[in-house]
């Protein structure tokens, strides 16, 4: 088994570890098992906010360079 698989599933893991967590004692209890197992699914931006911010403006700063660089613009 490769490093990267084994990093894969460790992720994954915590992912339903948190999810699991989340549905059960968290703070969004009342919601759903898979509501709280997406969230699991991006735990360090919720751990971690500074984490969803940076990826926030990776996704700004990567669709306007699509715009850029892909959308023509009407003759």
């Amino acid at each position: 088994m490769s490093i990267r698989r084994k990093l894969i599933g460790a992720y994954l893991g915590i992912a339903v570890l948190f999810g699991l967590y989340g549905s059960m004692f968290g703070l969004y209890s009342y919601r759903g098992f898979m509501y709280n197992l997406g969230r699991g699914l991006v735990w360090p931006t919720i751990l971690f906010p500074a984490v969803g911010h940076l990826i926030g403006g990776l996704i700004i700063v990567g669709f306007v360079l699509f715009l850029i660089f892909f959308v023509r613009s009407p003759d």
